[in-house]
C-alpha cells in the first residue's frame, strides 16, 4: 500500500499508478496535451458533478481551458491502493481576462491499467472557482 504522500516501501504497480496521476494532474499547470495523451487512456471514462463522459477530449479541453490559468498546484493527500489512485488537492487559477485569482478544491479518484488512466471520478468546488473569479456574484444563494 502507498501512504497518503504517494511513498510506499514496495516498487509497485501502485507507484507507478501515483507516478502517472501526478503526471496528469502537472499537465493542467504546463498545458502538455502530449504527456496527457501518454497517461491518459483514450476512450477513459469520466463521472463527476453530474455527467458520464468518455473520451481524452475531456480532459484535454480543461487542461487548454482559453482564459483559464493554473498558477500553482498543491497535492494534499495522494494514496494508492490497488490499481487505484486518490488525490485531494487544490489549484490557483488565474483569470487571463482579469487577472483574478482563486483556489479550487478537489477530490479525485483515478483508476489504472497498462499504465494510463482509464477512468476517474470526482468533485471540484466550481462554484467557488466562478465566485472567486468574478464570475457569479459573491453573495450567499438564497433557496
Amino acid at each position: 500500500m502507498v501512504d497518503r504522500d504517494g511513498a510506499g516501501a514496495a516498487g509497485t504497480e501502485q507507484e507507478r499508478n501515483v507516478e502517472v496521476v501526478r503526471r496528469y494532474l502537472r499537465t493542467f499547470v504546463t498545458k502538455d496535451l502530449a504527456e496527457l495523451a501518454e497517461v491518459v487512456a483514450e476512450d477513459v471514462e469520466i463521472y463527476g458533478s453530474g455527467l458520464a463522459v468518455r473520451g481524452r477530449r475531456y480532459p484535454e479541453a480543461a487542461v487548454s481551458s482559453p482564459g483559464l490559468t493554473v498558477l500553482d498546484q498543491r497535492i494534499l493527500e495522494i494514496f494508492a491502493a490497488g490499481d487505484r489512485v486518490v488525490v485531494s488537492m487544490a489549484q490557483t487559477y488565474r483569470r487571463d481576462a482579469t487577472g483574478a485569482t482563486t483556489v479550487q478544491s478537489a477530490c479525485k479518484m483515478y483508476r489504472l491499467a497498462g499504465g494510463r488512466i482509464v477512468q476517474f471520478w470526482g468533485e471540484q468546488d466550481t462554484y467557488g472557482l466562478l465566485r472567486g473569479l468574478g464570475l457569479l456574484p459573491d453573495v450567499p444563494i438564497a433557496f
